[in-house]
């Protein structure tokens, strides 16, 4: 069963300046984010910390062949390293599950479907991860339900605007507001319930947090635009410029994985070297490891909006840099930032520690770089692509994340065993060669893939 290729509707009414359909896009998003970042900045530390020791991990349904199959690739594991590797897993399932989700409102189930499907999923997920029985049962239901969820969201977006219509790439930074928002709130919360009233407290708010995002995104339906129909009885065949777009975005994947290889491992393995690393004592108050993470959602917050008046200063000149010299830049700026964690570390069994000030510089600078590639990124492949391909190449764009939770995973395993400066140093070199070979394919690329144009595709 394919979906027909009809012509897109803009949805007229707007609030400050844009579809009002863009802010409850962006408002599920918000919630979702809320929810998964909160869960996520804990769950490195809660595995560590309490279920993966004895007494805890033997009441985890599943838990015994699901180590049994990782250590049969990996070789015995530690309880650091064990979890260290399943939060890649689970991460990797996450950006893995889209490329399907994607592929399933393409061509099957409407996009409204398939996010309400994949937000009740994810609500199940969130309060599963409360008990320590349903922890895998848990990860499972988010993986399905984000799949759903984050590859039929996205691609609305581009619905409420005609072709070539400016604010679009506003509206993506936008929609990129609304994910760092959720991403600074929810460490704070989630970090503060688990730091006073225990892990499990931490989880169920995750699990509301999700709920909410379902009832804004069911409420706001009315002001999305109207969605093609499902046809069951044909079939779209790309054109040939269609085909070559889809080719040279296959091709520059491997270098956005780069990217996310780093990025990944703030969200794992940084949590224990700020613990390890960093004097984490304010007089005497003692910041919960997790919210230092809120920082990856307040910086982009803060910084974005000057970001967005620059480059359309820029764009009024004609000198705004085009979407391939912006991740070039993000990559290298995010490969900048991971040389203070370079410099911050101390030799293994060092009593000293580097003061705050340090990671808070990297998460504003490196979330300049995050600025200038993630929402971009996204740009890139909801412009690019063709229009009856856009659901699945936004999968294959979460995809790069679940390749690349997969390397930092099978890398967080080295932080035990080399010193803390190189471990670092290994992820700055990765994401920040990746940046330089972007620049130098930037000008050949930009002549290939202008923006793509939303006229039907050839049906049979």
């Amino acid at each position: 069963m394919n979906q027909a290729a009809v012509p897109i509707a803009t949805f007229p009414r707007e609030a400050f300046g844009h579809p009002r359909g863009l802010w409850v896009l962006a408002g599920t998003e918000l919630w979702d984010r809320i929810s998964f970042h909160g869960m996520q900045a804990i769950l490195t530390l809660y595995l560590v910390s309490e279920l993966f020791l004895p007494g805890h991990i033997e009441r985890v349904a599943g838990i015994g062949p699901f180590r049994h199959a990782v250590e049969t690739l990996t070789g015995p594991l530690s309880v650091q390293a064990f979890a260290t590797q399943t939060f890649g897993i689970y991460t990797a399932m996450v950006y893995t599950t889209p490329l399907i989700g994607g592929a399933i409102g393409d061509r099957w189930l409407s996009r409204r479907i398939a996010v309400s499907a994949g937000a009740l999923l994810m609500t199940i997920g969130h309060f599963s991860l409360a008990f320590d029985w349903s922890f895998l049962i848990g990860m499972v239901l988010l993986s399905l339900g984000a799949g759903l969820l984050r590859a039929n969201l996205l691609p609305q977006i581009k619905a409420l605007y005609p072709s070539g219509d400016r604010r679009q790439g506003d509206a993506f930074q936008w929609y990129g507001m609304a994910v760092n928002l959720g991403a600074f709130l929810a460490p704070l919360i989630t970090g503060a319930l688990a730091a006073f009233y225990g892990w499990h407290i931490g989880f169920g708010f995750a699990g509301f947090g999700m709920l909410i995002g379902l009832i804004v995104y069911l409420v706001g339906q009315r002001e999305l635009a109207d969605e093609p129909r499902v046809e069951r009885t044909v079939r779209v065949r790309l054109s040939g410029d269609e085909r070559r777009r889809l080719a040279i975005l296959f091709a520059i994947m491997p270098l956005i994985v780069c990217f996310w290889v780093a990025q990944t491992q703030i969200w794992n393995t940084y949590n224990l070297w700020v613990r390890d690393h960093i004097n984490l004592q304010v007089g005497r108050f003692e910041v919960p490891v997790p919210w230092l993470q809120s920082l990856d959602g307040l910086a982009p917050f803060l910084c974005m909006p000057l970001l967005l008046v620059f480059w359309r200063r820029q764009g009024a000149r004609g000198s705004e840099p085009d979407l391939f010299v912006k991740l070039g830049i993000g990559a290298i700026l995010f490969g900048a930032s991971l040389l203070l964690l370079v410099l911050a570390s101390h030799p293994s069994g060092s009593s000293e520690r580097a003061p705050l000030a340090i990671p808070i510089a990297f998460h504003f600078l490196s979330n300049i770089g995050w600025i200038f590639f993630a929402p971009v990124a996204n740009a890139l492949i909801q412009t690019r692509a063709p229009s009856g391909a856009r659901g699945l190449m936004t999968g294959v764009n979460y995809l790069t994340v679940a390749v690349a939770s997969l390397i930092s995973g099978r890398l967080g395993g080295l932080y035990e065993t080399i010193p803390a400066g190189t471990f670092w140093l290994i992820h700055a070199a990765i994401v920040a060669g990746a940046g330089f070979v972007i620049l130098l394919l930037a000008r050949p690329l930009g002549r290939a893939l202008p923006e793509a144009n939303d006229a039907p595709s050839h049906s049979t």
